[in-house]
């Protein structure tokens, strides 16, 4: 996991919150459609990624994404919608049909990024499935 963060751009320009890079592995397919496409790891929020593919994506394209978070190792499944396209770039999606659970899952892992840790320490709790079984 790098140190480097951005952060989400909406329609008006301002960004939602910050980015962090978090994830070990990540597939999307494009709603369907019965492929898989590998990308790079992207810049991970609370509600979104950036993904960075050199594959186009219109606008409102609904993806299936699949990640695996890299601190936790939590895999995520969930549903986005292409918000933004940088033809050769990426992609900036935003999640539309998360599990309380993932959104957690996300939360917990954002809790350890640098970006974070600059302002009043606050820890998210941990997800109980990611909590130590007592004996």
């Amino acid at each position: 996991m790098s140190g480097k963060s951005n952060s989400i751009k909406t329609t008006s320009g301002v960004r939602r919150g910050s980015r962090v890079h978090c994830l070990r592995d990540i597939t999307i397919a494009c709603e369907g459609r019965n492929e898989e496409i590998l990308v790079r790891a992207p810049d991970l929020s609370a509600t979104g990624m950036f993904i960075s593919t050199s594959r186009p994506f219109a606008e409102g394209t609904v993806l299936n994404l699949r990640f695996r978070l890299a601190v936790s190792n939590v895999e995520v499944q969930t549903r986005a919608e292409v918000r933004h396209c940088l033809p050769g770039v990426g992609v900036g999606v935003e999640f539309i049909a998360i599990s309380p659970e993932a959104a957690k899952a996300i939360a917990y892992e954002l809790s350890f990024s640098p970006e974070s840790r600059r302002g009043p320490k606050k820890r998210v709790a941990r997800p109980p499935h990611l909590r130590p079984r007592s004996k």
